[in-house]
Protein backbone atom coordinates (compact mmCIF):
# COMPACT_ATOMS: atom_id res chain seq x y z
CA UNK A 1 0.00 0.00 0.00
CA UNK A 2 1.27 3.47 -0.69
CA UNK A 3 2.33 5.63 1.98
CA UNK A 4 0.24 8.75 2.00
CA UNK A 5 2.13 12.54 2.36
CA UNK A 6 0.56 15.41 3.27
CA UNK A 7 2.33 19.33 4.13
CA UNK A 8 2.65 18.25 7.95
CA UNK A 9 5.40 15.75 6.82
CA UNK A 10 7.54 18.91 5.30
CA UNK A 11 9.53 19.06 8.39
CA UNK A 12 13.16 20.52 7.99
CA UNK A 13 15.36 17.59 9.66
CA UNK A 14 18.89 18.73 8.35
CA UNK A 15 20.55 19.58 11.43
CA UNK A 16 22.96 22.02 10.37
CA UNK A 17 20.06 24.05 8.26
CA UNK A 18 17.94 23.73 11.78
CA UNK A 19 21.07 25.18 13.09
CA UNK A 20 21.16 28.37 10.89
CA UNK A 21 17.64 28.90 11.49
CA UNK A 22 18.28 29.12 15.72
CA UNK A 23 21.45 31.49 15.00
CA UNK A 24 19.00 33.31 12.39
CA UNK A 25 16.52 33.51 14.98
CA UNK A 26 19.21 34.97 17.75
CA UNK A 27 20.02 37.78 15.36
CA UNK A 28 16.67 38.68 14.07
CA UNK A 29 15.55 39.54 17.87
CA UNK A 30 18.65 42.03 18.22
CA UNK A 31 17.11 43.55 14.43
CA UNK A 32 20.03 41.30 12.04
CA UNK A 33 17.53 39.44 9.89
CA UNK A 34 20.13 36.65 7.87
CA UNK A 35 20.73 36.82 5.13
CA UNK A 36 19.69 40.29 4.22
CA UNK A 37 17.06 40.47 1.99
CA UNK A 38 18.11 43.91 -0.30
CA UNK A 39 17.15 44.29 -4.00
CA UNK A 40 20.44 46.07 -5.14
CA UNK A 41 22.68 43.37 -3.30
CA UNK A 42 20.69 40.65 -5.29
CA UNK A 43 20.92 42.29 -8.32
CA UNK A 44 24.95 42.78 -7.95
CA UNK A 45 25.14 38.89 -7.14
CA UNK A 46 23.36 38.46 -10.67
CA UNK A 47 25.81 40.52 -12.09
CA UNK A 48 28.74 39.08 -10.77
CA UNK A 49 27.44 35.38 -11.24
CA UNK A 50 27.04 36.17 -14.79
CA UNK A 51 30.17 38.06 -15.34
CA UNK A 52 28.71 41.30 -16.57
CA UNK A 53 25.91 44.10 -15.66
CA UNK A 54 23.54 44.58 -18.59
CA UNK A 55 20.12 43.47 -17.57
CA UNK A 56 18.49 44.92 -21.31
CA UNK A 57 15.85 47.29 -18.98
CA UNK A 58 14.88 48.02 -15.91
CA UNK A 59 11.36 46.46 -16.12
CA UNK A 60 12.70 43.76 -13.39
CA UNK A 61 13.02 46.47 -10.81
CA UNK A 62 9.93 47.38 -9.60
CA UNK A 63 8.05 43.76 -9.35
CA UNK A 64 11.70 42.69 -7.52
CA UNK A 65 11.34 45.59 -5.01
CA UNK A 66 7.75 44.94 -4.15
CA UNK A 67 8.17 41.21 -4.27
CA UNK A 68 11.34 42.01 -1.13
CA UNK A 69 9.01 44.26 0.46
CA UNK A 70 6.23 41.53 0.35
CA UNK A 71 8.56 39.05 1.99
CA UNK A 72 9.95 41.01 4.80
CA UNK A 73 6.58 42.01 5.87
CA UNK A 74 3.98 39.31 5.47
CA UNK A 75 6.29 36.21 4.86
CA UNK A 76 7.60 35.29 8.66
CA UNK A 77 10.74 33.31 6.73
CA UNK A 78 13.17 31.30 8.59
CA UNK A 79 17.25 32.22 7.78
CA UNK A 80 17.09 29.04 5.48
CA UNK A 81 13.79 30.30 3.52
CA UNK A 82 15.81 34.03 3.07
CA UNK A 83 18.51 32.19 1.53
CA UNK A 84 16.31 30.31 -0.51
CA UNK A 85 14.35 32.99 -1.76
CA UNK A 86 17.55 35.28 -2.51
CA UNK A 87 18.99 32.02 -4.49
CA UNK A 88 15.64 32.33 -6.32
CA UNK A 89 16.18 35.83 -7.10
CA UNK A 90 20.07 35.82 -8.31
CA UNK A 91 19.08 32.79 -10.36
CA UNK A 92 16.73 34.31 -12.22
CA UNK A 93 18.26 37.77 -12.56
CA UNK A 94 21.35 35.76 -13.79
CA UNK A 95 18.99 34.06 -16.11
CA UNK A 96 17.55 37.42 -17.48
CA UNK A 97 21.09 39.13 -17.98
CA UNK A 98 22.68 35.83 -19.52
CA UNK A 99 19.86 35.95 -22.75
CA UNK A 100 19.94 39.38 -22.96
CA UNK A 101 23.52 38.73 -23.55
CA UNK A 102 23.41 35.43 -25.48
CA UNK A 103 20.08 37.92 -27.89
CA UNK A 104 23.07 40.93 -28.35
CA UNK A 105 25.62 38.22 -29.91
CA UNK A 106 23.52 36.35 -32.04
CA UNK A 107 20.84 39.05 -33.28
CA UNK A 108 19.44 36.19 -35.26
CA UNK A 109 17.44 34.76 -33.17
CA UNK A 110 15.18 37.68 -32.77
CA UNK A 111 13.77 36.44 -36.14
CA UNK A 112 12.32 32.97 -34.59
CA UNK A 113 9.11 33.15 -35.50
CA UNK A 114 6.87 31.20 -32.30
CA UNK A 115 3.84 30.11 -34.59
CA UNK A 116 0.59 28.86 -33.07
CA UNK A 117 2.03 27.30 -30.01
CA UNK A 118 -0.44 25.04 -28.11
CA UNK A 119 -0.88 27.01 -24.74
CA UNK A 120 -2.59 24.90 -21.68
CA UNK A 121 -4.02 27.79 -19.50
CA UNK A 122 -5.90 25.53 -16.94
CA UNK A 123 -5.70 25.95 -13.31
CA UNK A 124 -2.60 23.53 -11.67
CA UNK A 125 -4.09 20.24 -10.36
CA UNK A 126 -6.71 19.88 -13.82
CA UNK A 127 -4.16 17.77 -15.79
CA UNK A 128 -2.29 20.40 -17.26
CA UNK A 129 1.07 18.32 -16.92
CA UNK A 130 -0.70 15.18 -18.22
CA UNK A 131 -1.76 17.10 -21.15
CA UNK A 132 1.61 19.10 -21.80
CA UNK A 133 3.08 15.72 -22.07
CA UNK A 134 0.78 14.40 -24.29
CA UNK A 135 1.03 16.82 -26.76
CA UNK A 136 5.09 16.54 -25.98
CA UNK A 137 4.67 13.61 -27.81
CA UNK A 138 4.31 14.38 -31.04
CA UNK A 139 7.74 14.43 -32.86
CA UNK A 140 6.68 18.12 -34.42
CA UNK A 141 6.44 19.75 -30.88
CA UNK A 142 8.17 20.13 -27.62
CA UNK A 143 7.88 21.76 -24.10
CA UNK A 144 11.10 23.73 -22.49
CA UNK A 145 12.21 21.20 -20.23
CA UNK A 146 12.77 21.82 -16.45
CA UNK A 147 17.08 21.53 -16.79
CA UNK A 148 16.59 24.38 -19.97
CA UNK A 149 14.49 26.62 -17.75
CA UNK A 150 16.65 26.71 -14.63
CA UNK A 151 20.15 27.28 -16.81
CA UNK A 152 18.95 28.35 -20.56
CA UNK A 153 21.96 30.03 -21.64
CA UNK A 154 24.12 28.86 -24.06
CA UNK A 155 21.00 26.85 -25.34
CA UNK A 156 21.55 23.54 -25.99
CA UNK A 157 21.76 22.57 -29.99
CA UNK A 158 21.32 18.86 -31.41
CA UNK A 159 24.14 17.17 -30.98
CA UNK A 160 24.24 18.28 -27.00
CA UNK A 161 20.65 18.25 -26.31
CA UNK A 162 21.00 14.92 -25.00
CA UNK A 163 24.28 14.62 -23.12
CA UNK A 164 24.62 18.95 -21.56
CA UNK A 165 26.34 18.40 -18.06
CA UNK A 166 23.42 20.90 -16.99
CA UNK A 167 20.93 18.45 -17.15
CA UNK A 168 22.77 15.98 -14.50
CA UNK A 169 23.45 19.42 -12.53
CA UNK A 170 19.88 20.28 -12.54
CA UNK A 171 19.07 15.90 -11.56
CA UNK A 172 20.95 16.44 -8.64
CA UNK A 173 19.03 20.10 -7.41
CA UNK A 174 16.57 18.38 -8.11
CA UNK A 175 17.25 15.38 -5.88
CA UNK A 176 18.78 18.20 -3.16
CA UNK A 177 15.34 19.27 -3.13
CA UNK A 178 13.62 15.82 -2.60
CA UNK A 179 16.22 14.84 -0.12
CA UNK A 180 15.26 17.96 2.51
CA UNK A 181 11.45 17.70 1.59
CA UNK A 182 10.41 14.28 0.52
CA UNK A 183 6.65 14.75 0.43
CA UNK A 184 6.85 16.83 -2.39
CA UNK A 185 8.27 14.07 -5.00
CA UNK A 186 5.23 12.56 -4.22
CA UNK A 187 2.77 15.92 -4.69
CA UNK A 188 4.39 17.34 -7.98
CA UNK A 189 6.29 15.27 -10.44
CA UNK A 190 9.91 17.03 -10.91
CA UNK A 191 12.79 15.93 -13.25
CA UNK A 192 15.70 17.70 -15.24
CA UNK A 193 14.48 15.92 -18.51
CA UNK A 194 10.69 16.48 -17.74
CA UNK A 195 8.35 19.39 -19.42
CA UNK A 196 9.00 22.24 -17.01
CA UNK A 197 5.86 25.47 -16.79
CA UNK A 198 6.88 27.98 -19.27
CA UNK A 199 5.95 30.56 -15.99
CA UNK A 200 9.74 29.59 -15.51
CA UNK A 201 10.48 32.37 -18.08
CA UNK A 202 8.16 34.63 -16.19
CA UNK A 203 10.76 34.58 -13.86
CA UNK A 204 13.42 36.31 -16.20
CA UNK A 205 11.40 39.48 -15.01
CA UNK A 206 10.44 38.80 -11.62
CA UNK A 207 6.42 38.64 -12.46
CA UNK A 208 5.48 35.51 -11.62
CA UNK A 209 3.26 32.98 -9.61
CA UNK A 210 6.62 31.12 -9.36
CA UNK A 211 7.87 33.44 -6.67
CA UNK A 212 4.84 33.31 -4.81
CA UNK A 213 4.83 29.56 -4.30
CA UNK A 214 8.04 29.86 -2.17
CA UNK A 215 6.80 32.60 -0.04
CA UNK A 216 3.43 34.11 1.72
CA UNK A 217 3.32 37.64 0.35
CA UNK A 218 -0.28 38.49 -0.89
CA UNK A 219 0.80 41.98 -1.31
CA UNK A 220 3.18 41.46 -3.96
CA UNK A 221 0.48 38.58 -5.20
CA UNK A 222 -2.34 41.91 -5.15
CA UNK A 223 -0.16 43.74 -7.54
CA UNK A 224 0.71 41.09 -9.82
CA UNK A 225 -2.93 39.95 -10.50
CA UNK A 226 -3.11 43.81 -12.03
CA UNK A 227 0.68 44.63 -13.05
CA UNK A 228 1.84 45.08 -17.08
CA UNK A 229 2.59 41.42 -18.17
CA UNK A 230 4.26 42.65 -21.23
CA UNK A 231 7.78 42.80 -19.98
CA UNK A 232 7.64 38.94 -18.58
CA UNK A 233 5.95 38.05 -22.10
CA UNK A 234 9.00 39.79 -23.80
CA UNK A 235 11.20 37.20 -21.60
CA UNK A 236 9.16 34.44 -22.21
CA UNK A 237 9.14 34.85 -26.37
CA UNK A 238 13.06 35.72 -26.30
CA UNK A 239 13.55 32.60 -24.45
CA UNK A 240 11.93 30.69 -26.66
CA UNK A 241 13.24 32.08 -29.63
CA UNK A 242 17.10 31.23 -28.39
CA UNK A 243 15.81 27.78 -27.47
CA UNK A 244 14.22 27.37 -31.24
CA UNK A 245 17.10 28.59 -32.78
CA UNK A 246 19.64 26.03 -31.44
CA UNK A 247 17.08 23.22 -31.76
CA UNK A 248 14.19 23.89 -34.11
CA UNK A 249 10.94 22.95 -33.67
CA UNK A 250 7.25 23.24 -35.35
CA UNK A 251 5.39 24.49 -31.95
CA UNK A 252 5.74 25.00 -28.48
CA UNK A 253 3.83 23.48 -25.80
CA UNK A 254 3.59 25.68 -23.01
CA UNK A 255 1.42 26.16 -19.81
CA UNK A 256 0.88 27.80 -16.65
CA UNK A 257 -2.03 29.18 -14.99
CA UNK A 258 -0.61 32.48 -15.22
CA UNK A 259 -1.79 33.44 -18.31
CA UNK A 260 -5.37 33.44 -17.26
CA UNK A 261 -4.25 37.27 -15.46
CA UNK A 262 -3.07 37.93 -18.66
CA UNK A 263 -5.01 36.58 -21.47
CA UNK A 264 -4.99 39.68 -23.66
CA UNK A 265 -0.84 39.92 -23.05
CA UNK A 266 -1.09 36.33 -24.20
CA UNK A 267 -2.69 37.02 -27.84
CA UNK A 268 -0.76 39.84 -28.39
CA UNK A 269 2.40 37.78 -28.25
CA UNK A 270 1.26 34.91 -29.78
CA UNK A 271 -1.47 35.97 -32.06
CA UNK A 272 -1.73 32.89 -33.19
CA UNK A 273 -1.79 30.62 -30.30
CA UNK A 274 -3.66 27.09 -29.90
CA UNK A 275 -5.00 27.84 -26.28
CA UNK A 276 -7.09 25.03 -24.20
CA UNK A 277 -8.54 25.65 -21.17
CA UNK A 278 -8.50 22.47 -18.60
CA UNK A 279 -11.07 22.54 -16.09
CA UNK A 280 -11.50 20.33 -13.19
CA UNK A 281 -13.91 20.12 -10.03
CA UNK A 282 -12.57 23.23 -7.88
CA UNK A 283 -12.90 21.58 -4.87
CA UNK A 284 -9.64 18.64 -5.13
CA UNK A 285 -8.28 21.27 -6.98
CA UNK A 286 -8.12 24.42 -4.57
CA UNK A 287 -7.18 21.45 -1.46
CA UNK A 288 -4.49 19.88 -3.02
CA UNK A 289 -2.80 22.93 -4.46
CA UNK A 290 -3.19 24.73 -0.42
CA UNK A 291 -1.25 21.23 0.65
CA UNK A 292 1.34 21.62 -2.19
CA UNK A 293 1.62 25.16 -1.37
CA UNK A 294 2.63 24.88 2.41
CA UNK A 295 4.73 21.80 1.97
CA UNK A 296 6.57 23.94 -0.13
CA UNK A 297 6.95 26.90 2.24
CA UNK A 298 6.58 24.87 5.71
CA UNK A 299 10.23 24.64 5.51
CA UNK A 300 10.93 28.58 4.55
CA UNK A 301 9.08 30.03 7.00
CA UNK A 302 8.22 30.10 11.07
CA UNK A 303 4.71 30.01 10.40
CA UNK A 304 2.81 27.02 11.90
CA UNK A 305 -0.54 27.84 10.61
CA UNK A 306 -1.06 26.43 7.03
CA UNK A 307 -4.67 28.35 6.94
CA UNK A 308 -3.11 31.78 5.64
CA UNK A 309 -1.17 30.15 2.48
CA UNK A 310 -4.12 27.96 1.62
CA UNK A 311 -6.83 30.94 1.78
CA UNK A 312 -4.02 32.99 -0.15
CA UNK A 313 -4.34 30.99 -2.91
CA UNK A 314 -7.81 30.03 -2.86
CA UNK A 315 -8.49 33.38 -3.38
CA UNK A 316 -5.70 33.21 -6.03
CA UNK A 317 -7.75 31.02 -7.92
CA UNK A 318 -11.06 32.36 -7.47
CA UNK A 319 -9.53 35.71 -9.04
CA UNK A 320 -8.08 34.31 -12.20
CA UNK A 321 -11.13 32.10 -13.37
CA UNK A 322 -12.72 35.40 -12.93
CA UNK A 323 -10.62 37.05 -14.89
CA UNK A 324 -10.46 34.07 -17.44
CA UNK A 325 -14.27 33.96 -17.89
CA UNK A 326 -14.80 37.73 -18.11
CA UNK A 327 -12.10 37.45 -21.17
CA UNK A 328 -14.18 34.20 -22.14
CA UNK A 329 -17.27 36.24 -22.14
CA UNK A 330 -16.02 38.85 -24.24
CA UNK A 331 -14.04 36.75 -26.64
CA UNK A 332 -14.75 35.17 -29.89
CA UNK A 333 -16.23 31.82 -29.81
CA UNK A 334 -13.46 30.24 -30.94
CA UNK A 335 -11.06 31.41 -29.08
CA UNK A 336 -9.91 28.22 -26.84
CA UNK A 337 -10.59 24.66 -26.71
CA UNK A 338 -12.44 23.53 -22.89
CA UNK A 339 -11.40 20.26 -21.91
CA UNK A 340 -12.63 18.63 -19.12
CA UNK A 341 -10.17 16.32 -16.56
CA UNK A 342 -12.04 13.87 -16.67
CA UNK A 343 -12.76 13.27 -20.03
CA UNK A 344 -8.94 13.27 -20.61
CA UNK A 345 -7.97 10.48 -17.39
CA UNK A 346 -11.01 8.51 -19.40
CA UNK A 347 -9.69 8.44 -22.86
CA UNK A 348 -6.22 10.29 -23.46
CA UNK A 349 -5.87 9.48 -27.40
CA UNK A 350 -9.54 10.49 -28.08
CA UNK A 351 -9.19 13.57 -25.82
CA UNK A 352 -5.91 14.64 -28.44
CA UNK A 353 -8.05 14.08 -31.48
CA UNK A 354 -10.84 16.24 -30.54
CA UNK A 355 -8.26 19.11 -29.58
CA UNK A 356 -6.66 18.69 -32.86
CA UNK A 357 -9.96 18.70 -34.54
CA UNK A 358 -11.08 21.74 -32.82
CA UNK A 359 -8.24 23.53 -34.49
CA UNK A 360 -8.59 21.81 -37.96
CA UNK A 361 -5.77 19.34 -37.49
CA UNK A 362 -5.98 15.78 -37.31
CA UNK A 363 -3.50 13.62 -34.53
CA UNK A 364 -0.68 11.83 -36.71
CA UNK A 365 -0.75 8.05 -36.40
CA UNK A 366 3.06 8.54 -35.15
CA UNK A 367 1.54 10.36 -32.60
CA UNK A 368 -1.21 8.24 -31.16
CA UNK A 369 0.98 5.45 -31.25
CA UNK A 370 3.48 7.55 -28.69
CA UNK A 371 0.36 8.31 -26.69
CA UNK A 372 -0.42 4.27 -26.50
CA UNK A 373 3.48 3.17 -25.82
CA UNK A 374 3.44 6.67 -23.07
CA UNK A 375 0.46 5.38 -21.39
CA UNK A 376 1.26 1.45 -21.18
CA UNK A 377 4.77 2.40 -19.47
CA UNK A 378 3.76 4.93 -17.54
CA UNK A 379 1.98 4.03 -14.02
CA UNK A 380 1.94 6.93 -10.98
CA UNK A 381 4.68 5.84 -8.08
CA UNK A 382 4.25 2.93 -6.11
CA UNK A 383 6.00 4.51 -2.96
CA UNK A 384 3.64 7.28 -2.01
CA UNK A 385 0.59 9.69 -2.81
CA UNK A 386 -0.12 12.97 -1.75
CA UNK A 387 -3.18 12.81 0.77
CA UNK A 388 -5.29 16.15 1.76
CA UNK A 389 -8.16 17.58 3.54
CA UNK A 390 -9.83 20.74 3.34
CA UNK A 391 -10.41 20.58 6.94
CA UNK A 392 -7.04 21.33 7.64
CA UNK A 393 -7.76 24.99 6.06
CA UNK A 394 -10.79 25.01 7.81
CA UNK A 395 -13.25 24.45 4.34
CA UNK A 396 -15.34 21.44 3.15
CA UNK A 397 -16.19 20.36 -0.17
CA UNK A 398 -19.78 21.48 0.24
CA UNK A 399 -18.73 24.97 1.23
CA UNK A 400 -16.16 25.28 -1.91
CA UNK A 401 -18.22 23.88 -4.12
CA UNK A 402 -20.70 27.00 -2.99
CA UNK A 403 -17.57 29.05 -3.16
CA UNK A 404 -17.15 28.31 -7.26
CA UNK A 405 -20.29 27.49 -8.13
CA UNK A 406 -20.83 30.60 -11.04
CA UNK A 407 -17.25 28.93 -12.50
CA UNK A 408 -18.70 25.17 -12.34
CA UNK A 409 -21.99 26.07 -13.74
CA UNK A 410 -20.86 27.98 -16.75
CA UNK A 411 -18.94 25.30 -17.81
CA UNK A 412 -20.64 22.28 -16.79
CA UNK A 413 -18.07 20.96 -14.60
CA UNK A 414 -19.01 18.17 -11.97
CA UNK A 415 -17.34 16.58 -8.80
CA UNK A 416 -14.67 14.51 -9.11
Amino acid sequence: MKAAYTFRDATLKSVPLRALNRVGGVLERFGRAYPVLDADQVVSASQKAAGTSDLGSDSYREPLERYIEAVREEAELNSFGRLAVRGMLVRALTNRINLNRWAQEHPEIRNERIERPWVIVGLPRTGSSLLSNLLGLDPLARAPLHWEAANLIPPADIETAMTDPRIRESQQEIDQLHALNPPFAFMHPTGATLAQECVAFFMYDIRTLGVETQAYVPRYGRWLEKCDMSPAYAQHKLALQALQAAQPTESWILKTPNHLWSLPTLLETYPDARIIWTHRDPGPVVTSLASLVNTLQRMFTTRDDPRPAAEEWKNKLKSALNTGMSFDAKARDEWCFHMHYKDLVANPIETVRRIHQYFGEETAPLHERRIRAWMNRTSPSAAGRHAYDPADFGWSYATLAEEFADYSGRYGVTCD
